[in-house]
């Protein structure tokens, strides 16, 4: 600002509604960072850049409840890298070592998740999502997460922020609440649609309610489909691992 004064050229203050698309902006470009390095290369450095730039933000902008919220969902996932990955493989939520999260970057999580969500009424949807990992992480084990206050938040942010696959993540938590069968109904009418078509994750997860419901020939058939569509040599072996496990 200073050196456009000094060069003569009137500084603007972008109006309120400009200023917030700008922001909004920003955030999700940090948001597509950190996910794409979350889901490729477990050793990828990305995910760290992103959480400083979100820091970043945060000290210019301070009190911002969709900042404080995305700044809160970095560090409650990369609290779990340590065990997101052992010896290069995937390693599913439920079947990670707690013992390996970073408990530091949890304990900052939770507490900006608090700020986010005082900060702004609606809340962000990034607060929501924060909320929602905040539930994951301070589990002590996978059989003590709260799944109807992971239900409650997806159906909070399906309202605010509606998307296919914010629909199949409700549809998974569903599918913990209520069974896989309830859930299933989700997934075939949410793959009917074709809003995720080409998406790894819409097959992988109605191969595992279809294995739940014993129906295991259309459940290796979904997995066959996974394999095809992975992103990364990560996901494609997990998917295999689980294809051979139905394996006659």
């Amino acid at each position: 600002k200073a050196k456009i004064r000094d060069a003569g050229i009137p500084y603007r203050t972008p109006p309120r509604e400009e200023l917030a698309a700008r922001i909004d902006g920003v955030l999700a470009v940090i948001y597509l960072v950190f996910t794409e390095a979350y889901a490729g290369d477990p050793a990828e450095s990305l995910g760290s850049e992103a959480i400083d730039l979100a820091r970043r933000m945060d000290a210019l902008l301070p009190g911002r409840g969709a900042i404080e919220g995305l700044l809160a969902l970095l560090l409650l996932h990369e609290a779990r890298r340590p065990a997101r990955y052992v010896g290069g493989e995937l390693i599913l939520l439920e079947d990670q070592d707690r013992g390996l999260w970073r408990r530091d970057m949890i304990d900052e999580g939770v507490r900006r998740v608090e700020m986010a969500l005082r900060a702004a009424t609606p809340p962000s949807p990034y607060a929501v999502q924060a909320a929602i990992a905040a539930v994951h992480d301070q589990a002590v084990a996978a059989s003590e997460t709260d799944w109807r206050q992971i239900l409650g938040l997806y159906a909070v942010l399906m309202r605010l922020s509606p998307s296919p696959v914010i629909e199949l993540n409700y549809a998974a938590a569903l599918s913990m609440v209520d069974g896989p069968a309830s859930a299933l109904q989700h997934v075939e009418a949410l793959a009917a649609r074709g809003g995720l078509a080409g998406y790894d994750a819409l097959p992988a997860v109605r191969a595992d309610l279809l294995r739940r419901l014993g129906r295991r020939a259309e459940s290796r058939a979904a997995y066959n489909e996974a394999v095809r569509l992975a992103r990364n040599a990560p996901a494609r072996r997990f998917f295999a691992r689980r294809l051979a496990e139905l394996a006659d």
